[in-house]
C-alpha cells in the first residue's frame, strides 16, 4: 500500500507542477494571440530545420553511447546493433513518456538477449546518473561563465546562478573523488551497487555533456536570432528546464520546458515566438524519434516472435502480440486529445464559409459539442482498451466513427478526420484481442492514467482560453449561436467535457469496494464442490483440501482456488470451469490482487491460457512437465512393458491383490488408512504438506474412492482416487504404504488403477508433474531455464529429479509443460519462498493473512 501511495503522491505532485506551469504560461502569454504562435512556426527557415534534424540525430547517437558504457559497467557487453536498438528505443520513449516506460522497454529488449532484471536496473540507474552528471557539469560551467539573471517572477532571494554553478561543480568533483576512492559496493536497503570506476565516471560524464550540448543546440537553432541571445544563455536555460523536468516527472516535461524558457526569455523575445519555436522543437526532438522508435520496436517484436515460434511453436501456437491492445489504447487516447484540442481552437473561417450553404448552423453547433464529448469519452475508454474489454472495443469504434463525422461537420477538419480514420482502420481488424466482459466502471484506474487524462483536459481548457482571450466574457456568451461564435462553442463544449469527466469520477468513487478475502461460506463450498464434480481435470480436486480461498465468477459456474503468503496471492492451476469463463476470471483475480497490493501468481498452469497471463503483464517460467498416460492404448503387453508385468506378477505371487473401494465404504476404513499414513510419514521423517500436495484429512478423504493393496487380507498401501467428469481423467493423490510393504507396491497400485480406468472407459491417467524436467538448455533459453536444467542434471543429492522422471517414463506417458506466471523481475525469489511456505504449511499461510 505504501508503494501505491507513493505513486499517487508522485502523480499528484507532477499534476500540480503541470497546473502551475499552465498558470505561468497564461500570465506570460497574456499579450499574445494564438495566431502569433502560428506565424512564428512559418518563419523558421528550412535550413534551420535541417540543422535541427542533424543535431537530433547526433544527440541520440550520444545517448546510445550511454548504453555502451552502461553495458560494460554491468559486464554484459552486446553487439552495437543490439545496444543501439535498445538505446534509441529506450531514450525515445523516455524523453516523451517518462522513465517507467523507458525501464519497461529496456527490460523487454534486454531480457530477450539474456540480461537479468538486476542488470537492467543497474543500466537504468547508471544512465540516469550519467545524465545528471552531464547536467551538473554543463550547468556549473555555464552558470559561472555567463549568469542568466534570475527573473523577477521567480523571486529566489538566497539563490544566485554563480552559487548554483559552484554547487554543481563541487558535487561533480566530489562524485569523481568518491568514484576514484570507493572500492567496496554501495548498499542501499537490500540492493548492492558497484561504484563505477573513475574511468567509467569520466567517460559517462563526457558523453552526457555532449548529449546536453547537442540537445540544447537543437533548440538554439530553432529560436529567432538576436544579439542578446547568446548560445551559453540558451544552454543555461535548457539546463534549468531539464532539472525542472526531471524533478517534476511530467512526461516529456510538457509545459515545464515551455514555462522555464518563456519566463527567462520573455524580456528578450516575444513569448509567441518562443512558444512557436518550442513546438517545432518538440516535433523534431520528441515526436519524430518516438514515431520511428515505435516502428522499430514493432519490427523487433515481429522478429522476436518469428524466432520464438521456431523455438516454442508447440507451446505457444498462434501467438498474439501482447503489444497490440496497448498501442491501440495509446492511439485512441491521442484521438481523444485531438478531438478535445480541435474543439478548443477556432475553426478555419474559409472552411466555415464552405459549410454554411450546405449545413444549418444547428448541425455545426451540435457537431462541435458532440466532438468534444467524444474526445473525453475516448480518453476514458482508452484505459478499457488496454484492459481488453470487449464492450469498450465496440464503443471506441463507434466514437472514432462519430468523431470522423463530427470533425467534418463542425468545420470540415479533414486532416483530423483522416487521422481518426487511420486509427479506426487499425482498430477494426483487432476484435479478437478484446475478449473481456467486465464493465469499465469496475476497472481500477492507475494514478498515472488519471493524471494523463486530467493533463489533456487541462491542456484543452488552457488552449481554449488562450485562443479566445480577446473575447469579453458575459453571461449571454453561453447562449450565443453564430458562424463566428467560436468562443461560445468552446465554453459549451468545455462545460460538457468537465461535467462528463466529473460524472465518471463519481461513478468510480461509488462503485462497490472489493471485500477482503475471507474463509469460504458453506454455500460457496457446495458450489465449488459441484463445479469440481463437473470438471474434466482431476487437479480441480485440490480445491477440496480445505486450505484455500475461492474466487467465483458472476455466473458462479467457475472458480479460482488460491492462498496467500506475504504479498504473493498464489492461484493453484488454471481456473476451474467452462473455457469461455477463464479469461474474465483470470483478470478478476488479477484485479483482486492489485486492489490489495498483492502479487498475482499462477502456479502450475497449462499452456492453453498462456496468452492471457501474458496479457496481464506476467512473466512465464517453465516449472517442469506433467505426465499423462493415454489409457486407450495402455496395456501390459509387449517388450516395453516387461518390467511392469514382472512387478505385477511378483506381487501377486506374494499374495497381493488390488481393490477399488467405493466412497460409501471409505469412512469405515479411514482408521486403518490413518495407521498406514502415520507409519509412512514416520519412516520418511517428514510432516504433512499442503496446497499443491494432498494430506491426510478425514473430511477430505471421505469424499473419494480409494485404491488399496492387500497382502494376505491386510491393507498395506492405498491411494485416494480422483475421477473427472465425462470420464476424461483418473488420478491418484495421497499415496501411502507401510514401510515393510513389498518393493514395487506403488508401481503395482498405479498399474492396477490404469487397467481399471481403461476398463471403465477413462481416457487419461494423470501421474503428476516431474519438476524441472524438459527445460531448455540452448543459448537463447532464459536464465531460469538453463539454471533449472543444470539442477535437474546435477541436483540428485537434494531431490530425486531425474529418478522421478525415469520412474514415470515406465508408463510411456505424454508430457505436457507446466508454468509459473508471476510479475517478473526481482520478485521471483520471494514468490518461490512464499509458495514453499504454502506447500510446507508454514505459519505465515492464508490463516495468518485473514
Amino acid at each position: 500500500m505504501k508503494k501505491k501511495l507513493l505513486q499517487s503522491l508522485g502523480a499528484l505532485f507532477g499534476l500540480l507542477l503541470f497546473a502551475a506551469a499552465l498558470y505561468v504560461l497564461r500570465y506570460e502569454l497574456k499579450e499574445y494571440h494564438y495566431q502569433d504562435v502560428l506565424h512564428q512556426l512559418k518563419t523558421i527557415p528550412a535550413s534551420h530545420l535541417l540543422v535541427a534534424l542533424v543535431l537530433t540525430v547526433f544527440s541520440y547517437l550520444a545517448m546510445i553511447e550511454y548504453e555502451s558504457v552502461a553495458l560494460r559497467y554491468v559486464h554484459r557487453p552486446l553487439g552495437y546493433n543490439k545496444l543501439a536498438t535498445a538505446g534509441f528505443i529506450g531514450y525515445a520513449f523516455s524523453n516523451s513518456v517518462g522513465t517507467p516506460m523507458h525501464a519497461a522497454i529496456r527490460y523487454r529488449l534486454y531480457s530477450a538477449w539474456g540480461l537479468s532484471a538486476i542488470d537492467v536496473t543497474k543500466i537504468v540507474i547508471f544512465s540516469g546518473l550519467s545524465y545528471w552528471l552531464g547536467i551538473f557539469t554543463i550547468g556549473g560551467i555555464v552558470f559561472l561563465s555567463e549568469p542568466l539573471g534570475i527573473p523577477a517572477l521567480i523571486h529566489l532571494r538566497f539563490v544566485s546562478e554563480p552559487h548554483l554553478g559552484i554547487f554543481f561543480l563541487v558535487f561533480i568533483t566530489g562524485y569523481l573523488l568518491f568514484s576514484a576512492m570507493r572500492k567496496k559496493p554501495l548498499r542501499v536497503l537490500k540492493w548492492e551497487f558497484s561504484i563505477p570506476s573513475l574511468k567509467f565516471s569520466l567517460s559517462s560524464t563526457v558523453i552526457a555533456c555532449l548529449d546536453v550540448i547537442l540537445n540544447g543546440s537543437v533548440l538554439y537553432v530553432l529560436l529567432p536570432s538576436m544579439e542578446k541571445l547568446s548560445y551559453l544563455k540558451i544552454l543555461g536555460i535548457f539546463v534549468l528546464s531539464q532539472i525542472a523536468t526531471l524533478v517534476s516527472q511530467v512526461p516529456g516535461g510538457l509545459g515545464i520546458i515551455e514555462t522555464v524558457f518563456i519566463v527567462f526569455l520573455s524580456p528578450t523575445l516575444p513569448a509567441s515566438s518562443i512558444l512557436g519555436s518550442l513546438l517545432v522543437f518538440r516535433g523534431i526532438y520528441y515526436l519524430l524519434p518516438i514515431c520511428f522508435a515505435t516502428v522499430l520496436l514493432g519490427i523487433h517484436e515481429l522478429l522476436l516472435r518469428k524466432e520464438a515460434c521456431r523455438l516454442f511453436a508447440r507451446i505457444f501456437g498462434q501467438w498474439t502480440p501482447e503489444i497490440i491492445p496497448t498501442v491501440l489504447s495509446v492511439t485512441s487516447f491521442v484521438g481523444g486529445a485531438i478531438l478535445l484540442f480541435s474543439g478548443a481552437i477556432p475553426a478555419v473561417n474559409i472552411r466555415i464559409m464552405w459549410l454554411k450553404d450546405l449545413l444549418p448552423l444547428s448541425v455545426m453547433e451540435i457537431s462541435h459539442f458532440l466532438g468534444s464529448i467524444a474526445g473525453v469519452l475516448l480518453l476514458l475508454l482508452s484505459w478499457g482498451l488496454q484492459r481488453r474489454l470487449n464492450a469498450v472495443y465496440s464503443l471506441t469504434i463507434a466514437l472514432l466513427s462519430a468523431g470522423i463525422v463530427f470533425s467534418l461537420l463542425k468545420g470540415f477538419d479533414y486532416e483530423e478526420a483522416v487521422v481518426l480514420a487511420l486509427m479506426l482502420g487499425a482498430l477494426l481488424p483487432s476484435r479478437r484481442h478484446f475478449y473481456r466482459k467486465t464493465s469499465l466502471i469496475n476497472e481500477p484506474f492507475t494514478a498515472r492514467w488519471i493524471a494523463a487524462i486530467v493533463i489533456v483536459i487541462l491542456c484543452s481548457v488552457w488552449l481554449g482560453f488562450f485562443c479566445h482571450k480577446h473575447v469579453a466574457y458575459s453571461n449571454e456568451l453561453w447562449w450565443h449561436f453564430s458562424l463566428s461564435g467560436n468562443a461560445p462553442r468552446f465554453l459549451r463544449a468545455t462545460a460538457g467535457v468537465v461535467i462528463l469527466a466529473l460524472f465518471f469520477a463519481v461513478l468510480k468513487l461509488l462503485r462497490p469496494a472489493f471485500a477482503k478475502p475471507s474463509i469460504p461460506l458453506a454455500t460457496d463450498l457446495e458450489i465449488v464442490r459441484a463445479i469440481v464434480k463437473g470438471s474434466k481435470g482431476t487437479y480441480a480436486n485440490f480445491a477440496l483440501l480445505g486450505d484455500k480461498l475461492f474466487l467465483l465468477n458472476e455466473r458462479r459456474n467457475a472458480f479460482i482456488m488460491y492462498a496467500i503468503n506475504g504479498r504473493s496471492w498464489v492461484a493453484l492451476g488454471d481456473p476451474v470451469g467452462p473455457e469461455n469463463e477463464m479469461p474474465e476470471l483470470i483478470w478478476k483475480f488479477h484485479e483482486l490482487c492489485d486492489r490489495h497490493d498483492g502479487w498475482t501468481v499462477f502456479y502450475e498452469v497449462n499452456r492453453r491460457n498462456l496468452p492471457i497471463y501474458i496479457d496481464l503483464g506476467l512473466t512465464l517460467l517453465k516449472l517442469g512437465e506433467e505426465a499423462r498416460v493415454p489409457l486407450t492404448t495402455f496395456s501390459l503387453e509387449g517388450s516395453a512393458r516387461k518390467g511392469l508385468r514382472h512387478t505385477c506378477n511378483r506381487l501377486e505371487k506374494e499374495g497381493c491383490t488390488f481393490e477399488l473401494v467405493p466412497t460409501t465404504t471409505i469412512p469405515s476404513l479411514l482408521p486403518k488408512l490413518k495407521i498406514i499414513s502415520d507409519a509412512w510419514l514416520q519412516e520418511k521423517n517428514i510432516t504433512e504438506k499442503g496446497f499443491s500436495i494432498g494430506f491426510f484429512d478425514t473430511e477430505y478423504l471421505k469424499h473419494y474412492p480409494a485404491g488399496i493393496v492387500r497382502k494376505n487380507g491386510k491393507i498395506i498401501a492405498f491411494v485416494n482416487v480422483w475421477l473427472s467428469s465425462e470420464k476424461a481423467e483418473v488420478s491418484g493423490d495421497l499415496m501411502r504404504h507401510f514401510p515393510d510393504a513389498p518393493n514395487g507396491v506403488m508401481e503395482y497400485l498405479f498399474v492396477q488403477l490404469m487397467l481399471w480406468g481403461k476398463q471403465e472407459g477413462y481416457k487419461w491417467f494423470n501421474l503428476g508433474m516431474a519438476p524441472l524436467s524438459g527445460l531448455e538448455e540452448h543459448a537463447l533459453a532464459p536464465l531460469w531455464s538453463r539454471l533449472g536444467s543444470l539442477v535437474f542434471r546435477h541436483g540428485e543429492h537434494f531431490y530425486n529429479f531425474q529418478g522421478l522422471r525415469q520412474y514415470k517414463e515406465k508408463f510411456d506417458p505424454e508430457w505436457e509443460p507446466k508454468y509459473l506466471a508471476f510479475p517478473g523481475g526481482l520478485k521471483l525469489p520471494r514468490i518461490l519462498t512464499n509458495i514453499a511456505f504454502l506447500i510446507l504449511r508454514g505459519t505465515r499461510g492464508v490463516v495468518a493473512i485473514l
